[in-house]
């Protein structure tokens, strides 16, 4: 799946940018939603390696993907910085990217990333799914378990049976691993960790331990959310980003 666009809003006034990390059954067209919701900022919305228009490529680790969004930032994003906004997959490249690359964060945001690893019948359940990954049923199953809007259904199912297992499989190695890096307390910039209120419990348990690398930690529960509501509910999770990124703050529920 290629063509989604990786920078919006090149007219857009100001002086910053705001990068979007994409989760690790989707690509950067997940976006869609957040970037028609903010026409006024420059975004950009990179593909990780082995996703979207880059699924031929091979995912190496969190390091490297890391590595490789700090490229991007530096050579795009105005100032050679940005705020970075991380979901799932996306959140846990966002804490890499915080430890190997601080000076390119201007302020960082993640939700639902199981920062801590994932263990006992999760880890099994994660194991399990990739004996499904090349079935069309499992990934509208997971589409319904993820709350996604029935508009969304059919784009998220050809995507997902377009990733390639074996990228699949080294993905979900090093989320089940989690950790954070070791140089994790040399960002000093500010964090918001988010989890959906309906989703595994394993993402708020990650927050512990976040507090303790970076003490400026803020964490906020998303009422009624599942895992993917950057397009389950798509203004507040937009309101959620603008809130953060101009007054660092978390926004009140409807």
């Amino acid at each position: 799946m290629t063509g989604y666009p990786l920078e919006h809003g090149v007219d857009a006034p100001g002086s910053e940018t705001i990068v979007l990390l994409h989760g690790g059954t989707v690509a950067s067209w997940s976006w869609q939603p957040q970037v028609e919701g903010m026409t006024d900022r420059h975004i950009l919305t990179p593909d990780l390696p082995g996703f979207g228009s880059r699924s031929g490529e091979e995912w190496h680790s969190l390091d490297r993907t890391a590595d490789d969004v700090a490229e991007i930032i530096r050579s795009q994003a105005r100032g050679g910085s940005a705020h970075v906004i991380g979901l799932s997959l996306g959140g846990l490249v966002a804490v890499h990217l915080m430890a190997r690359h601080p000076e390119l964060i201007q302020s960082c945001l993640i939700s639902g990333a199981p920062v801590t690893g994932i263990h006992g019948a999760a880890r099994f359940l994660n194991t399990l799914q990739l004996r499904l990954w090349d079935r069309a049923w499992y990934w509208k199953a997971q589409a319904k378990a993820f709350g996604l809007p029935a508009d969304a259904v059919d784009l998220f199912v050809g995507h997902g049976l377009g990733i390639r297992a074996d990228n699949a499989a080294r993905v979900f190695a090093d989320v089940n691993r989690g950790g954070c890096p070791d140089s994790l307390g040399d960002y000093r910039g500010p964090l918001l960790a988010v989890a959906g209120e309906k989703e595994s419990r394993l993402v708020r348990r990650s927050f512990p331990e976040l507090r303790i690398r970076l003490p400026q930690t803020l964490t906020w529960i998303a009422p009624g959310m599942h895992h993917v509501w950057s397009i389950e509910n798509v203004g507040l999770f937009n309101r959620m980003v603008l809130g953060w990124v101009d007054h660092r703050t978390a926004p009140e529920p409807d």
